[in-house]
């Protein structure tokens, strides 16, 4: 933790971020206000609510959100060695419950997040400038959870054009949709129980085989089986082809693309000088070893190892009431 930053804080700036207009909220250490205004997401705007809210003390900048909206005001903090606090939103929405009134507006947010720092500074998380290596991570991440995202979607979105057409084929190979890239190219080229018909048990083996080979037997006699099961031919069976034959080609595509970003992330992580201390540990590739030091940073941030398992929420919290004790899981915390 920044404790240095805390320490020379005389003026707390809330800033309730925002994607095109911030607002910001100035309190100085003993709990006047002395600044509150629209900040428009602007390097010049930005670098002169920091010029002005230090005309008062030095200046710590507080928000409740580390997101994109955010990058440009966390780089100008760094480029002018201003502190930067951050406070979770569960404990924003826990202070805003001991303020008055029950709106929730953007100044009421920057003057909560201002005057629960200056309360709390010694409670605050503080980030830190990142480094090139450490941004490139966090951008292949979200990118990589995305396209993950992307992928379940289309795969129910194919099994569901599936079940409308032969539920016993989607019984058949839904859960390996995800999976088997031969299945995939076999609905790209017969997308429909009549085209799988047509095709025969030969050239749907051949196709998965392809890309597929270990599994090619085994869902080629699952398909047959499905085939026979159902002879009725539903309505519009021709329609729901070329749905199934593009979210087919669509799971391809995103899988290959998430197979090239895997490398990019894996090459990345390896020259980290963290990434041999992660991956010796049980259960860490490059894929979550480059999602834990995106998600925590420079861990050195970190005082102790206590300190990192509250963060992540991993520590336990006790819990008493009167002869009842016990300890539980945190609610908060970066999962």
């Amino acid at each position: 933790m920044q404790d240095s930053g805390q320490d020379a804080a005389k003026v707390f700036v809330g800033v309730d971020v925002a994607k095109a207009d911030h607002y910001a909220c100035a309190v100085t250490s003993t709990g006047a206000e002395v600044l509150a205004r629209a900040v428009p997401n602007d390097e010049t705007a930005i670098r002169c609510l920091i010029d002005d809210a230090a005309t008062h003390g030095a200046v710590v900048l507080v928000i409740d959100t580390t997101s994109s909206a955010a990058s440009l005001l966390l780089e100008t903090a760094a480029q002018q060695q201003i502190p930067v606090a951050y406070v979770t939103g569960l404990a924003m929405r826990a202070a805003a419950g001991l303020y008055a009134g029950a709106a929730k507006t953007d100044p009421k947010d920057a003057l909560v997040l201002a005057d629960y720092a200056r309360r709390n500074a010694d409670r605050l998380s503080w980030t830190q400038p990142s480094d090139e290596l450490l941004a490139k991570l966090r951008i292949l991440n979200s990118r990589d959870t995305d396209l993950a995202a992307d992928a379940t979607r289309t795969v129910n979105r194919l099994r569901d054009a599936l079940l409308a057409v032969s539920p016993a084929l989607e019984r058949a190979i839904g859960n390996k949709l995800a999976s088997s890239a031969g299945l995939r190219d076999a609905l790209v080229s017969w997308a429909t129980p009549t085209a799988l018909k047509t095709a025969g048990p030969t050239r749907i083996r051949n196709r998965i085989a392809k890309r597929s080979p270990r599994a090619a037997n085994q869902l080629t006699t699952a398909i047959t089986a499905a085939l026979d099961a159902q002879t009725i031919t539903i309505t519009a069976e021709t329609a729901w082809a070329d749905t199934i034959r593009d979210l087919a080609s669509d799971l391809n595509r995103i899988n290959q693309h998430r197979t090239q970003l895997g490398t990019d992330i894996e090459t990345a992580f390896t020259e980290h000088p963290l990434a041999k201390v992660l991956t010796s540990l049980c259960g860490f590739g490059p894929r979550t070893g480059a999602r834990t030091l995106a998600e925590i940073g420079d861990p050195h941030r970190f005082t102790n190892g206590s300190r990192l398992a509250a963060y992540a929420g991993l520590a336990p919290v006790d819990w008493q009431s009167g002869s009842s004790a016990t300890t539980r899981k945190p609610r908060g915390g970066n999962h």
